[in-house]
């Protein structure tokens, strides 16, 4: 597997984060320079994560411990994504290559990367970087742009922000019912959090640790996950 064939494999998902990450660079202008912005993706590679982290900073109540937190439990998903990849790469990629390219691991990269038969070091390698650099530059341009364009049109753009969590949760939702659960009772919770005078004094940070937690439990306990292997001696 070569370099260059990872990077075509990767070349869709660039674009794609182009788009994305140009929402992120429009929201990050309101409160930082776009350099700082910029360094916020390109040592980062999670949409989520670092839009959560970046509601925790504009809040000015939002600690450190928050930030942490809120991003190590959304991002906690990649460990699992990256021990199922580690079943399929090759004896070459060792622990070095291995901890240099875990920053790569994100959904589509996850999701590509194990639909090959094997997986190799500069496959991966490639496969991450027109990604890496599709999210650095759409920051960086969604940056400048929030920064000399006026106002009403930054808003506008700022739009699209919730326009890919649509996109990303909907499709879920209309195939697996716990999903539904699940996102209710996160919204519910946000609600409480914002409108509710006792828990309205909650940061930021907290309210999205513990909505995120609460709905995952609730949702994980009462549709868990049935073994399949069981399912399978059933069937025999």
């Amino acid at each position: 597997m070569s370099y260059l064939k990872g990077l075509k494999d990767g070349s869709p998902i660039g674009l794609g984060y182009f788009a994305v990450s140009f929402s992120f660079g429009i929201a990050g202008s309101k409160i930082f320079s776009w350099p700082l912005v910029t360094l916020i993706s390109m040592t980062n590679l999670t949409s989520t994560g670092q839009f959560a982290g970046l509601q925790i900073m504009a809040d000015a109540a939002g600690t450190f411990i928050e930030m942490a937190l809120a991003t190590f439990f959304i991002n906690l998903r990649y460990s699992l994504m990256a021990i199922s990849l580690s079943q399929k790469v090759s004896s070459d990629f060792g622990t070095v290559k291995r901890l240099l390219l875990a920053t790569g691991i994100t959904d589509e990269i996850f999701a590509v990367a194990m639909s090959q038969k094997r997986v190799t070091p500069i496959y991966f390698f490639g496969l991450s970087t027109l990604p890496y650099i599709g999210w650095s530059l759409g920051t960086m341009v969604g940056a400048i742009c929030g920064e000399i364009l006026p106002a009403m049109v930054t808003n506008a753009l700022g739009v699209a922000l919730y326009g890919m969590f649509v996109a990303i949760v909907v499709p879920q939702m209309k195939v697996h019912g716990p999903t539904v659960f699940a996102v209710v009772i996160a919204v519910a919770l946000s609600c409480a959090f914002k409108f509710f005078p006792p828990l309205s004094g909650v940061s930021v940070g907290f309210a999205i640790i513990i909505c995120a937690l609460v709905a995952s439990f609730i949702a994980a306990w009462l549709f868990p996950m049935q073994n399949v292997n069981a399912d399978d001696e059933v069937a025999k």
